[in-house]
């Protein structure tokens, strides 16, 4: 009899388990839905930048001179992303205070100096988001206000805007749905800009290039 009982049993959850199958309502666990990077987002960023300007002279006696140029900078950028399956594209534009500048001396007593006093960008932005986490490509137009200057008893100095483009690589983090961390680096390279001389110092153009690293967050709206 106990025998006959074990067999009916299992005869019994053989037969259940098509009707189970077929059945609509059974609950199948399903995986949960990915960090979705669409959205619009504003944030901070800092870091450090180095690189070099080339200053040459184009009247009179003929000089070129080259100072490296490095610093910190603080700024912030806003931000629209769309993404399709795990393929991520946007804009972003970005504005920084810069404290990045340097000088170099030609001959005792005559210095030379650069000093990037702000910079910013419009870019194109593509990326492959892996979750929470997004490894992408950026890339625009970069501008900066970028002061000239020479010391050599009198002094001189003279700002100009400067238009040329910029390209880099980053990755970002969501550490929650609203708040995004990420790391960034940056090349610049801000073109040639023609400053104007005066009564003792003769008229120079000057060709800045940069390079940074820089950490960012952002909130998602």
């Amino acid at each position: 009899m106990y025998r006959l009982v074990v067999a009916s049993a299992g005869l019994l959850a053989v037969l259940s388990m098509p009707a189970f199958a077929a059945d609509p309502t059974v609950d199948v666990p399903m995986t949960a839905p990915g960090f979705d990077w669409t959205g619009y987002y504003a944030g901070l960023q800092a870091g450090f930048g180095w690189g070099q300007s080339d200053i040459s002279g184009t009247e009179g006696e003929p000089f070129s001179v080259s100072p490296d140029i490095d610093g910190g900078f603080v700024g912030g950028h806003v931000a629209g992303l769309w993404q399709f399956d795990q393929a991520v594209i946007g804009a972003e534009a970005e504005l920084n205070y810069s404290s990045v500048s340097g000088t170099t001396e030609q001959e005792p007593g005559n210095n030379f100096g650069t000093d990037i006093k702000w910079f910013g960008s419009v870019n194109a932005k593509a990326g492959y988001a892996m979750d929470r986490v997004l490894v992408y490509g950026i890339g625009g137009v970069a501008f900066a206000g970028i002061e000239t200057s020479q010391s050599a008893g009198s002094a001189f100095s003279e700002t100009r805007t400067n238009v040329g483009w910029t390209v880099g690589a980053g990755v970002d983090y969501a550490l929650t749905d609203r708040f995004v961390v990420g790391a960034q680096y940056r090349y610049y390279d801000f073109g040639s800009e023609h400053y104007d001389g005066s009564t003792d110092f003769v008229a120079r153009d000057q060709d800045t290039k940069l390079n940074t690293v820089g950490i960012n967050l952002s909130y998602k709206f």
